[in-house]
């Protein structure tokens, strides 16, 4: 993956408009489900393109370093050469002394190829440093993005549950509404004061039926003190 494709992803996924995505979604709860689910595998395969990118970087440095260390450690011994041809020379041994002026320019000669390949690193260093840079800031604004989106999936759900059961409130209201209890409760009473009615009638006939045994028991008792009556006339005339 080169480093223009992991910037360009990082980039893109940290710009996503959550929001929209969301307001198209048919079942947001299962959207944002698996919206996490994609964010968090594309955050873990971003993460490791920047580490290897990082990883890239880190070894330009060292071989810089060692560049640098390499023309330091050639010049010191340019150094070390053409004094050494000096002390030569001073002392007659001309041929001794170009011996030593020609590795002092073996080492300068090492000296300017490390100075030179590390010189022509620095540019791509630099370039790599500013992209490292971009690209730990697409992932710190990914994983910002991320907890944003866990955060507004968890108030969506809640808010979901919430409207779910106002909605369930609602509509066995409504059917309460529509069945209307109280007209099946006025027809039961009407029912019990019918039964009451029709038992006080009962009752009411029962006790004209007493009634009239009595009167009739009482006027069998006129008859019989008549009789009794009519016998005692007789038997004192």
């Amino acid at each position: 993956m080169t480093k223009q494709t992991v910037l360009g992803r990082v980039t893109q996924l940290a710009k996503a408009n959550i929001n929209a995505l969301l307001d198209g979604a048919e079942d947001p709860e299962k959207m944002l489900d698996q919206l996490i689910r994609d964010y968090s595998n594309n955050i873990a395969e971003a993460e490791q393109a920047v580490a290897a990118t990082i990883g890239n970087l880190r070894m330009m440095e060292q071989d810089h370093k060692e560049d640098v260390e390499a023309a330091d450690e050639w010049g010191g011994k340019a150094l070390a050469a053409s004094k050494k041809a000096d002390e030569l020379r001073t002392a007659g041994s001309a041929a001794e002394a170009d011996k030593f002026d020609n590795l002092a320019k073996v080492a300068l000669g090492r000296q300017l190829s490390s100075e030179k390949e590390a010189k022509d690193s620095e540019p791509t260093i630099a370039a790599q440093n500013e992209v490292v840079g971009k690209l730990k800031s697409g992932l710190d604004q990914m994983k910002t993005r991320l907890a944003e989106l866990q955060s507004k999936r968890d108030q969506l759900v809640a808010r979901s549950k919430t409207a779910q059961a106002q909605n369930q409130m609602m509509d066995a209201a409504k059917n309460i509404d529509v069945l209307d209890p109280t007209s099946e409760l006025s027809r039961f009473e009407e029912k019990v004061r019918r039964e009451e009615a029709k038992a006080l009638g009962k009752q009411e006939l029962a006790d004209s039926s007493l009634d009239a045994q009595f009167e009739q028991l009482d006027g069998l008792g006129d008859t019989a003190e008549i009789e009794a009556r009519l016998a005692a006339l007789k038997t004192s005339a």
